[in-house]
């Protein structure tokens, strides 16, 4: 899913979270012209937003207990609003973050998957060069197996052992 160089993948994630905005701004339209959704999805969090917002300035300040008077309806739809404008696009921006990251996650275990597969094979190859090699080292005849030192004809014969291995004859007592 590569063209060139540039992951398209990356491509359509910006793509995503760039039409989010005006469907952000779409549903924002429509909170404030319905009165269900004004009242029950904006209201609540703009005013939410709004208490705890004054109540950490107020502490900040250093005035402690003071009651904080709730926004009236029309700025607390423009605020709810907004909040949910903003959650629109950082959900959708969440979202694509999740989806390359399960993407990239996906490559990562395909790609050790295909190491453990080629190890694996490996492994079986080297094991089939073992039982080719014991195999061979059978046929041969005893002392000429793998491991075996001596090159040569006379390495093998024990005359070869005891005398020096040299091949030369030692003059006899009657020489």
């Amino acid at each position: 899913m590569v063209a060139g160089a540039f992951p398209l993948a990356k491509l359509l994630t910006l793509g995503a979270r760039q039409l989010s905005r005006p469907l952000a701004a779409r549903i924002k339209a429509g909170a404030r012209a319905s009165p269900f959704f004004r009242t029950y999805v904006c209201l609540p969090p703009a005013q939410l937003y709004h208490w705890v917002e004054m109540r950490a300035k107020m502490r900040l300040m250093g005035f402690r207990g003071a009651a904080v008077k709730p926004l009236n309806e029309d700025a607390a739809a423009e605020l709810g609003a907004e909040l949910l404008g903003e959650a629109i696009v950082f959900g959708v921006g969440g979202l694509c973050l999740y989806l390359e990251y399960a993407r990239q996650a996906g490559q990562a275990r395909r790609r050790e998957e295909e190491q453990a597969a080629a190890l694996r094979e490996v492994g079986e190859r080297l094991q089939r060069l073992q039982d080719e090699l014991d195999a061979v080292a059978a046929r041969l005849p005893p002392g000429r197996g793998p491991g075996h030192v001596g090159h040569g004809p006379d390495s093998a014969s024990p005359a070869a052992a005891a005398g020096g291995g040299q091949g030369h004859a030692t003059p006899g007592p009657g020489r």
